[in-house]
């Protein structure tokens, strides 16, 4: 299949082009698929139905730009198409961490659609096949999102880029999964000990969110393009901030998001017992002030589905203070990212590009 050349792109382009190229690697990997067996492509069809079906490809977006920032255009030393290829492959890791994390979370909803093991689940009761229909959808739910993490090394390593860049691509490459699992372990050990802990909180929310979702995928790009670490510095503290305010935003998203827009359940983070900044922020604060609120919000979060209940944690939470704050140090973050581009003196095209990505990522959508 051929592509526009990435070149004439705009950024706006940018994810439509990884969309293409998405399907086109999929499509290649059906007849390897088909020859193992058909449970295997149909179970497969789950992976395809999530990648191609949403996603706003801010990961592609972000590897994209720290290319092009770091002048990987203006080098002519790697192909751009091949750029392009490595940054999609970043969509098959989101996909493994999302797969992954519905289990986690029991989650019954992804951007509007069933989970992929509730999906799955739904064809086993469909089917009326034999033992329990739950453990058959988080067994085949676990086994392809091992196989979207598979794919994106693939995606990579056959992207057509030089193995120098290959080379260099390895560390922000290897770090951004590492960082990522890590992070999930973090999040699963803090809901399990029940921590407030404002500290634990943004430990999650760098290494399970912001790293892979910004702060690597920069990385990455720019040492595709052979950036020099002062750069590369500027591009991971942009990024790190960025992707803190970006994940404090999904955290406020989680308790007062309009579903139509996050395609999850309101007050979704408040059922699932989610230890978040802003969690974390409204109990200490409701320790100073109402200590009553402070003892209800511990018993109902993550004891809870009823929506009048959620609806009634959400109030205490808001009662608190605790939205201002969160707001306040998403300025404050998207503040210092910015001043991480000021500081390296990218030029004003690049500059407004990641400014433009930085709104994006870190408006409120409520």
């Amino acid at each position: 299949m051929n592509f526009p050349d990435p070149r004439s792109l705009t950024l706006d382009q940018i994810p439509g082009a990884t969309q293409d190229i998405l399907e086109e690697f999929l499509r290649s990997r059906r007849k390897t698929i088909a020859t193992i067996g058909r449970p295997v492509t149909e179970a497969v069809s789950h992976v395809e139905a999530f990648v191609l079906g949403g996603g706003k490809r801010i990961r592609p977006l972000y590897a994209w730009a720290g290319f092009v920032g770091a002048g990987g255009l203006d080098s002519h030393a790697e192909d751009p198409a091949a750029m392009l290829r490595a940054a999609a492959s970043l969509e098959f890791i989101q996909a493994c961490a999302l797969i992954h994390d519905d289990i986690i979370d029991s989650s019954d909803t992804r951007r509007g659609q069933p989970t992929v093991h509730r999906a799955v689940e739904a064809r086993h009761d469909a089917a009326a096949w034999v033992k329990d229909s739950a453990h058959f959808g988080e067994s085949v739910a676990i086994l392809v999102g091992d196989l979207a993490l598979v794919w994106a090394e693939d995606m990579l390593q056959d992207s057509g880029l030089s193995v120098a860049a290959l080379a260099r691509a390895r560390e922000p490459w290897r770090a951004m999964r590492t960082e990522v699992i890590g992070g999930q372990l973090l999040d699963i050990y803090l809901e399990a000990s029940g921590s407030e802990s404002i500290a634990e909180a943004d430990a999650v929310n760098r290494y399970k969110t912001a790293a892979y979702t910004i702060e690597r995928p920069l990385h990455l790009g720019a040492a595709v393009a052979g950036a020099d670490e002062s750069t590369i510095e500027a591009f991971r503290g942009y990024g790190r901030d960025i992707g803190i305010a970006f994940q404090l935003r999904d955290d406020y998203l989680g308790v007062y998001g309009d579903p139509a827009i996050t395609g999850k359940p309101a007050g979704d983070d408040l059922r699932e017992g989610k230890r978040t900044v802003l969690l974390a922020t409204a109990l200490q604060r409701a320790d100073e002030r109402d200590p009553v609120a402070a003892a209800e919000l511990r018993a109902k979060i993550g004891t809870t589905s009823d929506p009048a209940e959620l609806q009634r944690l959400a109030e205490i939470i808001s009662s608190t203070g605790a939205v201002e704050a969160i707001e306040e140090r998403i300025d404050a973050l998207t503040a210092s990212g910015l001043a991480y581009l000021d500081a390296v003196g990218t030029s004003p095209e690049v500059t407004d590009t990641l400014r433009s990505l930085a709104i994006r990522a870190t408006a409120r959508r409520s």
